[in-house]
C-alpha cells in the first residue's frame, strides 16, 4: 500500500519534517558476505525490503526463524559465543534482561540512533538496537457501547459488575499480549495485582492461549460475544485496511489506560565473523526504508522519528502518553513466579 508522508512523535518528540534521506555508504569490505537475520515468527517485511539493503551493500540477507520471541533468544542462548546467526531481531523489553545476561550481544551504537527518542533505548551500552515499539491494550468493539453503557475507562473499570462476561485475555505464560497485560496490573496494583486478577475472575473473564484464539474466537470482531480484548493500540488500523467490504473508520477502540508498552531490539550477536556487514544490517534497520516498510506489515510503530507513517496509522491508531512500563530486570526476576502465581489465581 502506499505510504503517505506523515510524521509522528511520542513520549515527548513533536512532528517533525525531514528531506530525501541519503544512503549511508557501506564499510569497505563487505561486499559479496552473506549474513543471517535469526527472527521470531511474527517477522515480515515487504517483498524487496531487504534486496534494497543488498544493493547498498553487497550483503545478502538470509532468514531464520526462531520461533517466539522466547524461544528464539532461548536458542540463541544455547549457541552463545558461536552463534547460528550473525544479527538477532525480535527480542523486546520482556525478555531484554535474558539476552543481556547471556552476554549474547557486541556493544554497537548506530549513528541512527540519533533519531530514535531515548526512552526506547533500554541498554546505555548499546548491545542493543531498538527498531520497534507498540502497545498492548484492552479493545473494544464500538457498537457493543453507547450512552448507558459506555466503554470501561481504565483497568478498575474491567472489574465492575457491569462488564461481567465481556473481557478476553490470553494466558500469559503462552501469549505475549498475554504477558504484557499482566505486566500491566502489575505496574498498576504492585503487591495488589492478585487481588486484581481475582476480581477479574469473579468477573467471569476469559482466558484462550493466544491471540488469534481471543480475537478471532472469543471476541466479537471474530463472530464472539465479548466486547473486550487484550489486543494492540494498532488493531483498528488493521480493522480498517481489511475490512471488507471497506469501512469509513474501524469498529473497535482502544482503552489508552490499559497500555503496557512493548520495544523490540535487534543485536549484533557476540562471535559473529561479518562483524562490520551485521553492523551494516543494524545501520539499514533504522533507515527510512525499512522502517517505513514497519507499520503496514507487523502492525508496530516505527522506532526512528524520521520514518513516515501510514495514512491508516495517521488516522486510526494512537498510542497511550504515559503507558505501563516495567524495568527489564524486574521482569525477568519474577516473570516465572507471577505467571505461576496468576496460574494459580485465574484457571485452578
Amino acid at each position: 500500500m502506499k505510504r503517505l508522508v506523515s510524521f509522528f512523535l511520542l513520549a515527548g518528540l513533536t512532528l517533525v519534517a525531514c528531506g530525501e534521506e541519503a544512503p549511508q555508504p557501506a564499510p569497505e569490505g563487505i561486499a559479496g558476505q552473506t549474513i543471517t537475520l535469526l527472527t521470531h515468527g511474527s517477522f515480515w517485511v515487504s517483498e524487496g525490503t531487504l534486496q534494497a539493503f543488498t544493493d547498498q551493500t553487497g550483503v545478502q540477507v538470509e532468514l531464520l526463524e526462531g520461533g517466539d520471541a522466547g524461544e528464539m533468544v532461548a536458542s540463541a542462548i544455547l549457541t552463545a559465543g558461536n552463534p547460528v546467526a550473525d544479527v538477532l531481531y525480535g527480542v523486546d523489553n520482556t525478555f531484554l534482561q535474558r539476552a543481556l545476561d547471556a552476554d549474547l550481544f557486541e556493544p554497537y551504537a548506530s549513528p541512527a540512533l540519533s533519531n530514535v527518542p531515548s526512552a526506547l533505548q533500554l541498554d546505555g551500552q548499546h548491545r542493543v538496537t531498538p527498531i520497534d515499539f507498540g502497545d498492548v491494550c484492552v479493545n473494544y468493539w464500538g457498537d457493543w457501547f453507547d450512552e448507558t453503557l459506555p466503554p470501561p475507562g481504565s483497568l478498575d473499570d474491567l472489574i465492575d459488575s457491569r462488564y461481567a462476561g465481556q473481557l478476553v485475555v490470553q494466558n500469559p505464560e503462552t501469549s505475549s499480549p498475554g504477558l504484557a497485560f499482566l505486566l500491566a496490573t502489575i505496574a498498576e496494583y504492585g503487591d495488589g495485582w492478585e487481588e486484581y486478577w481475582a476480581a477479574l475472575r469473579r468477573n467471569e473473564v476469559a482466558v484462550t492461549t493466544g491471540w488469534e484464539e481471543a480475537y478471532y474466537g472469543e471476541f466479537v470482531s471474530g463472530g464472539g460475544d465479548r466486547p473486550l480484548v487484550v489486543s494492540y493500540a494498532s488493531s483498528p488500523p488493521a480493522e480498517f485496511i481489511y475490512a471488507d467490504p471497506p469501512v469509513e473508520s474501524p469498529p473497535t477502540g482502544v482503552l489508552l489506560d490499559t497500555c503496557f508498552r512493548q520495544i523490540e531490539f535487534a543485536g549484533v550477536l557476540k562471535g559473529t565473523p561479518h562483524q562490520a556487514a551485521a553492523q551494516a544490517l543494524i545501520d539499514f534497520m533504522l533507515s527510512d526504508t525499512y522502517q517505513e516498510d514497519i507499520p503496514l506489515n507487523m502492525f508496530v510503530f516505527p522506532a526512528s522519528q524520521t520514518a513516515a507513517l501510514p495514512e491508516a496509522f495517521v488516522n486510526f491508531a494512537r498510542l497511550a502518553e504515559d503507558p505501563y512500563q516495567l524495568p527489564p530486570a524486574d521482569i525477568e526476576a519474577h516473570r516465572n513466579e507471577w505467571t505461576e502465581r496468576w496460574t494459580q489465581i485465574v484457571l485452578r
